[in-house]
């Protein structure tokens, strides 16, 4: 019987997360919060832990302070066996200057390879919403016999030109033909011509392969330097790009309904939709999977509360997701996810809405299809996302399909 694999973990979170701003104004996109109480970057961590990995480094760089400390507050492992999660900043061991690309980080990072000595490095995004079970990934790369295997996840071909897409080769079954950066002419799959196999950020690498791939690619002066964009690409070119279609992955406690559900939350309104996924009855995306539970920061709070206000009247929530500390006197509460410690007064009314940690909400507020962060209070009779014309005086931010975002800290008058 040949020895197990050693099997290392990378996550790439130095992104600056500009599509958004201004949620990303004074954090790293892996730290925005999600869901009430976790940060983006607990989905990325959560799947490779309970795939088994316990060797995992978080790399960072752009204002990562909250990042770093919620890793480090977090995700403590054991260790008696040499487990652990290190967030590690950019370092500048090649020269005075940043990751110029997510392979650069590597690059600059191949100490952490170095020192770990692993058959086999599991390379993902930090910032996307989803289950994975690795291990039988894994076990695809190391059946294919390919020195990198890119996971895809099946998307409409309408949708082909805002991912990576992997072209199959029929005549070669698991291998990349050709790897397209959002293509305008992308043609869909053999068994599915409506679908298209987007890239998920997600890689599994042979180590030697990984070192040598990008150490070329630090070297050619056209290269962006991106993972997606040219690393990939250099093993194609090789014939020895694999694929792992996300349509295989079991993962254990998922239903029909939420199996291979996968979200890119890179800009307003997809994080939004997001969070409208996870409120149903039914949810696209269940939190509540206790076979693969999603691990965040143990929050010291006491349980959320609902209550009549000070003149009797009487609140409810509606498909609604309430997170600790959180206290609604005589609210309406609809279609909303809330954050910790959020207090809301009597008659305020809250649909369709994202609200973080710490908000206020005074009495008589109106807060609708809206994505307020953390601190920002809203004065007794204030109002969001009901008058857009005195939202943009106000100088927040509206997207095309009429979410306002309030940033952090900010006071909202009447």
């Amino acid at each position: 019987m040949s020895a197990p694999k050693k099997v290392f973990g990378i996550i790439l979170a130095g992104g600056e997360g500009k599509r958004l701003m201004p949620l990303t104004a004074d954090r790293a996109k892996p730290a925005v919060p999600f869901g009430g109480q976790y940060r983006l970057i607990d989905f990325a961590i959560s799947n490779l832990i309970n795939s088994g990995l316990r060797q995992v480094v978080v790399l960072t760089q752009y204002k990562s302070h909250s990042l770093d400390r919620h890793i480090s507050q977090t995700w403590r492992m054991s260790a008696l066996l040499d487990s652990y999660v290190a967030s590690v900043p950019a370092q500048q061991r090649l020269g005075k200057r940043w990751f110029s690309g997510s392979a650069d980080a590597i690059l600059q990072s191949l100490n952490l390879i170095s020192d770990e000595k692993p058959d086999i490095v599991v390379v993902i995004g930090a910032d996307h919403v989803y289950r994975m079970d690795f291990r039988q990934m894994l076990d695809a790369h190391i059946e294919s016999g390919a020195k990198a295997t890119v996971a895809g996840i099946r998307q409409p071909l309408a949708m082909a030109n805002q991912f990576g897409v992997i072209d199959t080769d029929p005549e070669d079954a698991g291998r990349i033909k050709r790897f397209l950066e959002k293509p305008s002419d992308a043609e869909g799959l053999p068994d599915s011509p409506h679908e298209v196999l987007a890239s998920m950020g997600n890689y599994i690498f042979d180590a030697d392969a990984l070192i040598e791939a990008v150490e070329v690619d630090g070297e050619s002066p056209t290269s962006g330097h991106d993972m997606g964009g040219d690393i990939v690409p250099y093993f194609v070119d090789r014939g020895e790009a694999g694929f792992y279609d996300m349509k295989q992955n079991d993962v254990p406690g998922s239903s029909p309904r939420d199996r291979s559900y996968w979200r890119d939350v890179g800009t307003i309104d997809s994080f939004f939709d997001a969070h409208m996924d996870l409120i149903s009855t039914l949810p696209i995306f269940n939190l509540y999977n206790m076979d693969w539970p999603i691990h965040s920061q143990a929050v010291n709070s006491p349980p959320a509360k609902f209550v009549r206000d000070s003149v009797g009247r009487i609140g409810n929530a509606i498909d609604s997701i309430v997170s600790l500390g959180s206290v609604l006197s005589g609210t309406h509460l609809e279609r909303s996810v809330v954050g910790p410690w959020t207090l809301a007064g009597g008659g305020s009314t809250i649909t369709d809405s994202v609200v973080f940690d710490h908000v206020r909400v005074g009495s008589g507020s109106r807060v609708h299809r809206a994505i307020l962060d953390k601190n920002v209070v809203l004065a007794d009779g204030a109002t969001v996302g009901v008058d857009r014309e005195r939202d943009l005086a106000r100088g927040f931010t509206i997207t095309d399909s009429g979410i306002t975002v309030v940033g952090k800290g900010v006071f909202i008058e009447r």
